[in-house]
Parts: structure tokens; sequence; C-alpha cells
């Protein structure tokens, strides 16, 4: 039986050259400062320096080792069963708006692929929903008339060129797949050669506003612009607008997967629960697909590992599986009412924008929102605006989300503050993380393969909530906010800026 590998890895992180870039050690004045050096960030900074404008990148991070290079790259406007939702909830203009907008991102894709001359693989495919129960297939029977009353083009099918039982598909034909990071090192590059810049290792902590707003980093470097994007994955000013309180963070789980049969291509997803998305990666005689699913809420699941025991048992029933390659995990941010935050960070403030909130399809929804970010800084009217418009607020299903989710964020830091802890950092094994008590309080602690004791104050950095210890990929996360921290307490995910507070025992 294939083992996991021991540690999670993103196959596109692996398998490519990703550019490194230095730290921002001095003040400087841009036109625009783009927060975020993702999908979103990249593709707007590459729009405007095509425009002429002075941009500046800064990632907290390395380039492309968050949310974008953890993706399962696939390019559509089948974001699983929403337009039957997004009619009732919005009507149907909106509706097609919110297909047409991810259309036009995938179309801008595919041609700026062919006119860059960007090698990155990218295939057209169809993307499917298909359903095991009958429940499921009454969905997708709404869905279809959904697509009908929008205009989508896509059709119900009752087989599907999968080893799996299926009552019906519904099928969006001429979709995409691709990798992601010759894509983005290829605009990246036409980013520099435009005079732009960008910076890796620093990390955004306010904005002083104004006229020429001005972005102060952690170690005190500050930069003057005329407008500031957020395009990090969760707002680095989460507290201008509640962001906190609008959005939530949910994981997934990936496996790369090398068959010893013939992929017959599509890109796959079940309308049914457990999730489990299927798609390749990669051709070749042995070919690499990549396996998904099992979603939940970030920090929220007592054993994170027995999610990639999940995806595997699954892979192992529907395919001849010769080995498991990757393992990794990624986090995605959840809107109330499920369509991305994208514009003006507040409905009073013209110079801050923000792109947030793309629900687990990010390649389309982050496309679009560089589209119309490039437009609000240039001043062209961008027909998607008011869709995006961060500052709209629905009675449904805003107001009963809204109250859903600040009752679970209240239910977590409650449950974090007054769990018992019977367990001592000595008690652990190599290559153990749990939480412990030291000093009669709560504590975080994980023993690495040469036996070190790390131990941190479990309490997040954001907001106070009591972080929870996750196996399977050995890093402590918030169930409030979905803000993630090494095991050494190192900020690996937002929205918390600082560090875990390191313990001595």
């Amino acid at each position: 039986m294939p083992q996991l590998p021991q540690f999670p890895e993103s196959y596109w992180t692996a398998s490519a050259d990703i550019p490194a870039f230095p730290k921002l050690t001095t003040d400087m004045s841009v036109d625009v400062v783009i927060v975020g050096a993702g999908i979103t960030g990249i593709t707007a900074g590459y729009l405007l320096s095509k425009e002429g404008i002075n941009v500046l990148l800064l990632e907290a991070g390395r380039v492309l080792h968050g949310t974008t290079g953890h993706t399962t790259a696939k390019i559509t406007a089948q974001h699983d069963i929403i337009y039957d939702e997004l009619i009732h909830h919005f009507g149907e203009d909106k509706a097609r708006m919110y297909y047409e907008a991810n259309r036009d991102a995938l179309q801008f894709i595919k041609k700026t692929v062919q006119t860059e001359k960007i090698n990155c693989e990218l295939v057209d495919e169809d993307a499917y929903i298909y359903a095991l129960t009958e429940q499921s297939a009454a969905k997708l029977d709404k869905e279809r008339k959904a697509y009908e009353k929008l205009g989508v083009p896509g059709e119900l099918r009752d087989h599907i060129d999968l080893p799996l039982d299926i009552i019906s598909a519904l099928v969006m034909t001429e979709q995409a797949r691709f990798h992601p990071i010759p894509y983005l090192t290829a605009l990246i590059d036409r980013i520099l050669h435009a005079g732009s810049q960008i910076f890796e290792h620093t990390t955004a902590m306010r904005v002083e506003e104004g006229e020429t707003p001005v972005v102060v980093t952690e170690e005190g470097q500050r930069i003057t612009c005329r407008h500031v994007i957020s395009a990090s994955h969760f707002p680095f000013l989460d507290w201008k607008g509640f962001y906190f309180a609008r959005l939530h963070a949910e994981r997934s789980y990936i496996l790369g997967v090398r068959i010893g049969e013939k992929y017959s291509g599509g890109m796959y997803l079940s309308a049914d629960e457990p999730k489990r998305s299927i798609r390749l990666a990669q051709d070749e005689d042995e070919p690499l697909i990549l396996v998904g699913g099992e979603g939940h809420k970030a920090g929220q699941s007592a054993c994170t590992i027995k999610h990639y025991e999940a995806l595997q048992a699954f892979a192992e029933t529907t395919f001849d599986v010769k080995e498991i390659a990757y393992r990794w995990s990624t986090q995605d941010l959840v809107t109330l009412d499920k369509v991305p935050y994208v514009g003006r960070i507040t409905a009073g403030t013209a110079n801050i924008l923000v792109a947030t909130g793309y629900r687990k399809w990010g390649m389309t929804n982050s496309t679009a929102a560089a589209h119309v970010l490039k437009n609000i800084v240039l001043g062209i009217n961008d027909p998607y605006m008011q869709l995006f418009d961060p500052s709209r607020f629905h009675a449904d299903p805003d107001i009963k989300t809204l109250v859903s989710e600040n009752m679970n964020v209240a239910k977590q830091l409650i449950t974090g503050k007054f769990e018992m802890v019977y367990r001592s950092p000595e008690s652990l094994d190599v290559n153990e993380g749990a939480v412990v008590r030291v000093n009669g309080k709560r504590a975080g602690a994980y023993r690495d393969s040469d036996g070190i004791l790390h131990v941190v104050d479990t309490t997040c950095t954001h907001m106070g909530c009591e972080t929870n210890w996750n196996d399977g990929d050995q890093t402590w996360d918030c169930p409030c906010h979905g803000s993630r921290f090494s095991y050494k307490g190192e900020v690996i995910e937002g929205p918390a800026k600082e560090p875990l507070n390191r313990l001595e025992t």
C-alpha cells in the first residue's frame, strides 16, 4: 500500500523554479503598492505595469509559496453548485454577471498564455460536477435549469469517464487547467521589465491614510503611494471594514497520485459530501492526478491526517495507485454571500482597495478581481464593480451567515480558554505535537525529529483565540479566523502578523 509522504509538499512549488526577491530595506515612493504577490497581486501588477503605472509588490513570505502555489489550478467558471443559489439570492442579472466575470477571466488567461508565449502546460478540459445520490442529482437538475436561464453552456449526462457509479453529471465544456507557477513567473518577468519592483519577506503592518497613503512595514520602512491594494489572502487591514467578521477560512486537502492506467481527461467534482475533486496534473507513462477534498473550517478538525488518509482510500478504490507522490493542504476564504469582496475597502475610502474571499475558485475569481482593481486605479468604469463591491449587503443570506459565523467564533474562543489540558511537554514522542500544560497554563509543544522540544503559547496573536495542533501539516491553526503558525510559532498565514510567543520549559 503506498504510504503518504512524511511532510506536505505542493506539486507546483516542488516542480518549479520560483524566483527569489530581496527584502525591502529603504523608504520608497511609487504609484501603487500591492500587498500580496499571489495571482491577484501579480495579475494586477502586470495589468497596471502595462499601463505605465509604477507598481511595488510586497509579499510577507516567499512569492508563490502561499495559497496560489497550493491550488489545484483549475481554470473554470463552474464553481460547484452555485448558479441556482446566486439566482435566488441576487437575481438573474447578477448571477449572470458572476458567470461572465469568470468566463472573461478564463479567456484572458488563455489569451495571455498565447500572446506572451508562456509554456505553462495549458490544456482545454471539460469540467464536471457528478452526483452519486438522487438528492444530489436533483440539485444538479436545478443547476442545469439555472444554466439555461443565464445562458451558461452546459448539459446533463448520465455517464463520465471515471470508474464511479454516478446518477448524473453536469458538464461545462471548454474550461482549462494549467501549471500556475510558470504562468505567474512569466507575468512577474513582464512586471520587472516594465520597471516595477517586488519584495518578499516584507510584512505590511498598517496604512497611514490620506490623499497619498503610506504603507508601513514591520521593520518601519515607509512606502508613499497613490493607491494601496490589499491582495493578500486575508486582508492585512482586516479591522477596516471588519473583514475578520465577514470571512471564514476553510481548509482542504490534496494528494498527488501516480496511477498505472491512462487518465481519460476531464476535471471532476462531486456534488455529494465529502467532496472529491479529480483531475490530471501530468500525463506520462504513469500519470499524476490530483485528488482533493475533505474540506472543513480551519483549525476545527481534531485529526487532520485522517483527511489525507480518506483521500488515499478513495484514490485506491478508484484507480490503480502506484505512488502517493505529494500531499498538501490549502486554505480558502469564504464571504458571507459566497461572492468575493473586490473594490474599495470601505465605501468612504477611495484609494485603499481589497480583493479576497474566492471560495476555492481563485484562478478565475482572482483574475477577474485584478481587472476590477486595475480599472478602479485608472478611473475606468468596470461592469463587475457593483457585483463584487465589498460594501454590498444583502439581508439574505448575509445576516444569517454573519450571526452564524460570529457565534462560531465565540464558541471557539470560549472552548479554547476553558479546555482541560493534562499532557506535559515531556510526554511527547518524536514528530508529535499536542496541546500541553506548562506552569499550569495551556501551551503547545512539538518534538522534532532530532528530539528537540519546541513550546509556544497557543494564544493566537490576532484576536486571542486558542490555536489547535494540525498533525497533518505540523502547524498551529486558529479556529476563529484561520491564522496558521509553524511549530516554532512563526506566522505561516494571516490575518495574524505577530508570531506565537515562545516558551521555556
